[in-house]
């Protein structure tokens, strides 16, 4: 059975957390305090990065030579997502998931 190298199974894993975490927060929590947390462009940058993430962790399952861009990628996205969910109340779970996401991300971009 081939395994998933432990660097790359991590980045996987961060990518899950901020996917799931992302979608969660913003169909959820920001919908529901209105305000600056349901802004269009705020919603935009949550969904972008939960999306990237699922596309990552795609490209990794696959061992795609593509990989590497697309986590540079989403390494951008995820802290672009990251300085939005800043100051806003309750979103600290969806800083903290971001944040480690673009960290292992970069990682695996390198």
């Amino acid at each position: 059975m081939h395994q998933i190298d432990p660097d790359m199974k991590a980045c996987m894993d961060a990518c899950h957390e901020c996917h799931v975490t992302c979608l969660h927060m913003a169909m959820n929590h920001c919908l529901e305090m209105g305000g600056q947390h349901a802004a269009p462009e705020h919603l935009k940058i949550m969904l972008d990065c939960a999306q990237i993430c699922a596309v990552a962790i795609d490209f990794m399952a696959r061992k795609s030579t593509h990989h590497q861009h697309i986590c540079r990628e989403c390494a951008e996205i995820c802290r672009a997502c990251a300085a939005s969910c800043e100051g806003l109340d309750g979103m600290e779970e969806c800083v903290a998931a971001c944040r480690r996401c673009a960290d292992a991300c970069d990682r695996m971009a390198a």
